[in-house]
């Protein structure tokens, strides 16, 4: 759309006026340029944020690899892994009962999973020495994709 600007200026001091052309957009061009957008939206933003579950996914079985690094320097200082009533906190405070804990193991008090639940943790497992767990994105055992268990076994 063109429209028109006023211009001012001076012959021996006396202002006279006339008109110049200053450019624009047409509204047409403006909702080119807004459907470009949004389909540029619709096809990367799906792939983005599918990209973004698999990355919990993959924090997770970090998280538990490192805890289970923890679990296996807290047995060897100790003779045996936390028990379950202890849980994951006895990585980063003494629990009463131990007299050989040389902790804290931990560098901070354990992590919740990626989607803000505490991992899963029994001792005796019945997968090995220990199970060390989590739900995934629903929250529940199974499931599929981001929804499935990271587990330690």
């Amino acid at each position: 759309m063109e429209s028109m600007k006023r211009c001012g200026a001076s012959l021996d001091g006396v202002p006279f006026k006339r008109w110049e052309k200053v450019g624009g957009f047409t509204l047409l061009e403006l909702l080119v340029v807004l459907v470009i957008i949004g389909l540029l939206a619709g096809y990367v933003g799906p792939r983005f944020f599918s990209q973004i579950g698999k990355s919990e996914v993959k924090a997770a079985a970090a998280q538990i690899d490192a805890l289970g690094k923890a679990l296996d320097q807290y047995r060897l200082d100790t003779g045996r892994y936390p028990s379950t009533e202890h849980g994951l906190g006895a990585l980063w405070v003494k629990p009463a009962d131990e007299t050989r804990w040389w902790g804290p193991y931990l560098r901070k008090a354990p992590p919740r999973d990626p989607w803000g639940r505490e991992y899963v943790y029994k001792a005796p497992g019945e997968h090995g020495d220990y199970d060390l767990s989590s739900l995934g994105k629903d929250g529940r055992e199974g499931g599929e994709g981001e929804d499935q268990d990271i587990t330690n076994w």
